[in-house]
């Protein structure tokens, strides 16, 4: 199947037309623009380094959690239950998003967070789509998560822990306040272990861009978020 080069201009490809791994379209840029429009359209970038061509997926199934169904296991439930860490949202942006990057992951070698990949993140941070849970102990930043959210959906990019539990427990959070929000779903985008353990449900790309064209209905919940 062919892979798009994409134009100057704004636009994608359906993603319908994603070879059988997901890949769709090359190029472009790491503009909010771009990066809004494709993420409306169920289109996420994923690619190697800075000096590597930017890639744009659209996996067929896509993993999502419906926050008000998730997963919480036993033993996560009595950490959240502990209290033993604090938890808040969009108040250190930067440093999350840089943890994720140097997070060691065993589904990948290196990173796909580049620097090019924080710039563009942190943009939509301070247009108030993108967001950050942080997860800290005795005040220090030990874990937490990033992604954007456009109408009532989420879409989950990353999440690091330096303590167990960490990054769950934020993701755990995260969940609570969407669902309190009457989100629809959290996108996992890929699956894993990790998103299967919150229940995680493998749904076909057309199933996908359906819901995601019903989240979109509504207006977005910008930033900062409390």
């Amino acid at each position: 199947m062919p892979v798009f080069l994409l134009p100057p201009e704004i636009v994608f490809p359906h993603p319908e037309h994603a070879d059988p791994d997901g890949l769709l379209a090359v190029g472009g840029d790491l503009s909010e623009e771009r990066l809004l429009a494709a993420y409306a359209q169920g289109i996420f970038p994923w690619f190697d380094d800075d000096a590597s061509p930017i890639l744009w997926w659209s996996l067929d199934p896509r993993p999502i959690i419906e926050p008000a169904k998730i997963h919480i296991p036993r033993r996560l439930a009595r950490v959240i239950k502990s209290g033993r860490f604090t938890v808040s949202f969009d108040t250190d942006f930067q440093a999350v998003i840089s943890g994720c990057a140097l997070a060691r992951r065993s589904y990948a070698c290196g990173t796909w967070i580049t620097d090019a990949m924080i710039r563009a993140y942190v943009r939509l941070h301070h247009a108030g789509v993108a967001h950050s849970v942080e997860c800290r102990l005795g005040g220090r930043l030990v874990g937490g998560l990033y992604g954007v959210s456009l109408g009532r959906a989420f879409f989950g990019e990353s999440m690091f822990h330096l303590e167990p539990e960490a990054s769950k427990t934020a993701f755990a959070h995260l969940a609570n306040l969407l669902a309190s929000w009457d989100f629809h779903f959290i996108d996992c985008q890929q699956p894993t272990p990790h998103v299967a353990r919150f229940g995680a449900v493998n749904i076909p790309r057309t199933k996908y861009l359906e819901r995601l064209a019903a989240a979109l209905e509504y207006p977005a919940v910008l930033g900062p978020w409390t």
